[in-house]
């Protein structure tokens, strides 16, 4: 007899429920998880919330964030809303009976299994095409704020009349809505088909009506939806070429109408949307029609249209009317293109200035004197002393300077410029509490004259040593916000952190309110989730005042508080009112300015130095845009974060509609301290997307850009082998015509497939200066040899070649500094640092100079006046180039090269001077030769005592000269 509830085999195996602790145990567990999900969810959040609002531009999140949100819930409900609309009218008007066949009877299976769930799958299905929706919605805020705020340009298109602004701010956004609208026609025409099949609206292979009359009217009317909305898009498509990207074979990159736009494809899509409009119409009458046909027809139509119409009709008007006399019927629109680039790229204003390149002076003697006053020769070259700067001033290996080291004025001399950053490779011991905790900031900013070396070729430093002293005076030194600063710091709790060290380690604390606090608990869990570091939760070395410091670039920093604009690649630091300050350029850009050419800024913006260097790469690389201002100065302070954006162009109104959606986030130009202002400079970017676009648009006559006989391009740079642009470079010199030399930044031309110079451009870079921003462009009329010419002649001279193998017989490299071309008497100047680093030297010094005189044929008949020359310094290679020496200075004691800031005092007969004068004399002579052994450890004694005793010979001469008996 089997067992109570068993089977005749045996017994029945029985699972028992889990029991109630069982149960209560895996709920907890299951809703600790979902927490835990939620948390990591949130954490990110939550911490972006808090970095906000320690910045103080939590406008800026909730701005974006609240629109982002109003998009999706907006957007995601109506395509919901939608979609899920015509698959309840498609359930509705399913017919009460379906005709009896194979085809239905298969279906009846999938009716009756989704029977039972049909609510729960018409809200999944709508639940889908919602979140994507709004989530394809919400990236559109940028277009959303643009349109809701945009402000007029003020200029209107020469071929609709409209407002630029039309195309910049609406266009876009007609444009989303219309790609919305045709997401959600033909969503909503896929689910009513397959629901009204699903239901047998519509049949297959089942014999009498395709589809039942309510089904036909249903599609009917989406496809009506569908076709107006092409309607739509054909009008728009109009205007739409006027911002139309093309290649026109005679000029390249092309945007705007052609004559092909403007007589074929402008009427063709006006026919398109009338068609296209009638055939809607057509479609919306099968309501009362109940039949096919007519809209058929009409679609039918209009495919045909768009073939013929849309497409062979404008390739027959370019092949036969536009290709046999291109020049004539494109100039109209040629004309146009080039006014509106010009406008759009702020160089409408530059007009070619005619440089024969012929000397206007004959003298010698006169040569050589306006030499002297031309430029400010920057012989240092910020490309290539970063070594030096590293192996002098690093001082210890935790600190590091940048690759490439950047030009500032101070007391009105061109000045290089990099500041002592933190290196966490660097660090002695690495573990989690000396990478985040101890070694927290870099410490000081070492400056050195642009325009002398020493003795040896290394840098004269203004502003040296740990702590820098010099000619700067007293600020705050640490630098806690830097290019080189990529990880988080976590300062001012209970763990000290190292300052520098100077005959022992000193520590700090830090003082400044930036960064997030990490007291609580909660933000501590987030941010361990956030960086995923769990330390960050329960580690002692945090505690009542800790706080984290992140996203500490200075272009990570501008780009999180502005995510409107694009940031410049170079960040620079200048000292302002004692306070290290990144200042950074920021532009708004469009993509929507009606015929003006388009640009990639990565690749206008890249040269020899910006190529495998994403420290100095434009933000934003592969934006493509045709209208551009440097709108927004920006500064950071390196101390405590500060993110400062001031409005820089006033007229720009791109930067008025961002400042409409994010109101006082720019602080007026007005507010713009002095201090700061005698830092500000022409950005490097700005320039090089500019002087791109004028190789091609400094020609303003239609038949001549059409030809490009007179097209330029951007020469290699001739000291890089890469095959890289030449990069710009900051000089402080005269064009023809200037009274006073001018902070500026330079390039150069050459005609396309040619070597030689055509073209010299230099813009006003001093924000202090009333022209600021004017960009004057010569034309050099004549054959005068190119950057790369005269780098060739330079390789090939005699003296090169017997120092090279010098150098190369002590196993030193040589490296070539930047060629500075300045405009000099007609003629060109051009002048070049070349640098030896040796085995025994751990960094390139300056050991020659090469100068070079180009000038064009004289009308005469005497041969090219193109001289080079290289020489042990600047001065010599002046002299040697002219044929005549300088005016002679009085000559420099022996041993008075003196550390930065310092003074050497005047001759005196009091003991203690004397002897302080002989203290620095032997301690220089100790440094020379440290030098010369490649002893740093030497060196560096020599040094500081060279200081102390200069020091030392400040304070006697100051006492003799407040004594009563005192000089």
């Amino acid at each position: 007899m089997p067992d109570r509830g068993g089977s005749p085999s045996g017994p029945r195996m029985r699972v028992g429920r889990p029991s109630r602790r069982a149960r209560t145990l895996l709920m907890t567990l299951g809703v600790l998880a979902v927490l835990a999900m939620a948390f990591v969810m949130f954490a990110g959040f939550w911490t972006d919330w808090l970095w906000y609002r320690s910045v103080k531009y939590s406008s800026v999140f909730t701005t974006t964030l609240w629109t982002k949100i109003g998009l999706f819930a907006v957007f995601g409900l109506l395509m919901g809303i939608t979609v899920g609309l015509n698959i309840w009218l498609a359930y509705r008007l399913r017919p009460p009976l379906s005709a009896m066949s194979l085809e239905q009877q298969s279906l009846d299976r999938y009716r009756m299994g989704l029977a039972p769930f049909k609510k729960w799958v018409l809200l999944a299905v709508t639940a889908l095409v919602a979140l994507i929706a709004g989530a394809s919605a919400s990236g559109q805020w940028r277009t959303w704020l643009m349109w809701v705020n945009g402000v007029k340009f003020g200029q209107k298109d020469p071929q609709f009349g409209l407002d630029v602004a039309f195309y910049a701010f609406d266009l876009p956004w007609y444009r989303f809505l219309l790609a919305f609208g045709f997401s959600a026609a033909v969503l909503s025409l896929i689910a009513a088909a397959l629901t009204h099949y699903l239901y047998g609206g519509l049949r297959i292979t089942s014999p009498g009506a395709r589809a039942t009359a309510a089904a036909t009217g249903h599609l009917s009317v989406l496809l009506g939806v569908f076709v107006s909305l092409k309607a739509v898009a054909y009008w728009l498509d109009r205007y739409g070429l006027a911002v139309k990207s093309s290649d026109f074979k005679a000029t390249g990159n092309w945007t705007g109408l052609r004559y092909v736009d403007a007589n074929a494809y402008l009427p063709a899509k006006t026919i398109l949307f009338c068609i296209a409009a009638i055939c809607a119409v057509l479609f919306f009458a099968t309501l009362w029609r109940r039949t096919w046909q007519l809209p058929v027809i009409g679609f039918g139509l209009m495919v045909l249209s768009a073939i013929l119409i849309g497409g062979l009709y404008p390739a027959i008007v370019q092949k036969f009317q536009v290709q046999p006399n291109e020049q004539a019927k494109e100039a109209e629109y040629i004309q146009k293109n080039i006014d509106a680039t010009r406008k759009a790229y702020a160089i409408d204003s530059t007009k070619p200035e005619n440089y024969s390149g012929k000397s206007t002076v004959k003298a010698k003697d006169q040569l050589r004197s306006d030499a002297d006053t031309a430029a400010a020769y920057r012989i240092l070259d910020p490309n290539i002393v970063s070594p030096t700067f590293q192996q002098l001033e690093q001082k210890r290996k935790y600190y590091q300077f940048p690759t490439t080291l950047d030009v500032d004025r101070y007391d009105g001399k061109d000045t290089v410029v990099g500041l002592r950053e933190l290196n966490i490779k660097g660090i002695p011991k690495r573990n989690w509490i000396n990478d985040h905790f101890t070694y927290t900031h870099g410490y000081g900013a070492i400056m050195a004259a642009g325009t002398q070396t020493d003795a040896n070729g290394s840098p004269v430093f203004t502003e040296a040593g740990l702590p820098t002293t010099g000619s700067l005076g007293t600020y705050q030194q640490r630098i806690y916000y830097g290019e080189k600063t990529d990880q988080y710091s976590i300062v001012g709790g209970p763990q000290k952190e190292l300052d520098y060290e100077e005959n022992g380690e000193k520590t700090t604390s830090y003082k400044e309110k930036s960064g997030v606090s990490l007291s609580s608990t909660f933000n501590r869990a987030a941010y361990a989730v956030a960086f995923s570091e769990p330390q960050i939760l329960y580690s002692g070395a945090i505690g009542e005042g800790s706080r984290i410091l992140y996203n500490r670039t200075p272009k990570e920093r501008v780009e999180a508080v502005a995510p409107w604009l694009t940031i410049d690649g170079d960040a620079y630091p200048a000292v302002v009112d004692g306070r290290i300050q990144w200042i950074i350029d920021a532009y708004t850009t469009t993509n929507g300015y009606p015929y003006a050419s388009r640009t990639t800024l990565g690749d206008t913006t890249a040269d020899s130095l910006t190529v495998g260097n994403q420290q100095r790469a434009v933000v934003a690389q592969q934006n493509q845009v045709n209208y551009i201002r440097n709108s927004v100065k920006a500064t950071v302070d390196a101390y405590d974060g500060t993110v400062t954006l001031y409005e820089w162009d006033t007229q720009d109104p791109v930067l008025k509609t961002w400042m409409k959606a994010f109101p006082d986030t720019v602080k007026p130009k007005s507010e713009i301290k002095a201090d700061l202002m005698g830092h500000l400079r022409y950005p490097q970017d700005m320039f090089k997307v500019q002087r791109e676009l004028l190789t091609r648009y400094h020609v303003t006559d239609p038949a001549q850009f059409y030809s490009g006989s007179d097209a330029w391009q951007v020469p290699d740079d001739p000291t890089n082998k890469d095959g890289n642009a030449v990069p710009p470079y900051y000089l402080s010199m005269k064009m023809p015509g200037d009274a006073a030399q001018r902070f500026s930044l330079t390039t150069t031309f050459t005609p396309n497939g040619r070597p030689n110079l055509g073209g010299f451009m230099a813009v006003d870079a001093d924000a202090t200066s009333k022209e600021y921003g004017r960009l004057r462009l010569l034309r050099v009329t004549e054959d005068v040899p190119g950057p790369a010419q005269v780098q060739s002649k330079l390789n090939g001279l005699p003296s090169v070649a017997q120092f090279v193998r010098d150098m190369k017989g002590a196993d030193s490299d040589i490296q070539y500094g930047n060629l500075l071309t300045v405009p000099l008497d007609g003629g060109f100047l051009y002048v070049e640092p070349v640098y030896a680093q040796g085995r025994n030297a751990l960094y390139p010094l300056l050991k020659k100079v090469a100068v070079s005189y180009v000038d064009a044929d004289q009308p005469d008949g005497d041969t090219t006046k193109d001289t080079t020359v290289f020489e042990d310094n600047l001065t010599k290679a002046l002299n040697a180039v002219f044929g005549v020496e300088a005016p002679s200075t009085p000559p420099t004691p022996p041993g008075t090269t003196p550390p930065p800031g310092t003074t050497p005092p005047p001759a005196s007969n009091d003991a203690a001077l004397q002897q302080a004068i002989s203290d620095a004399q032997k301690a220089y002579d100790a440094g020379e030769a440290a030098l010369q052994k490649g002893d740093w450890t030497a060196y560096g004694k020599a040094q500081e005592d060279l200081q102390k005793a200069l020091q030392r010979a400040a304070d006697a001469g100051a006492k003799l000269r407040t004594s009563p008996s005192g000089g």
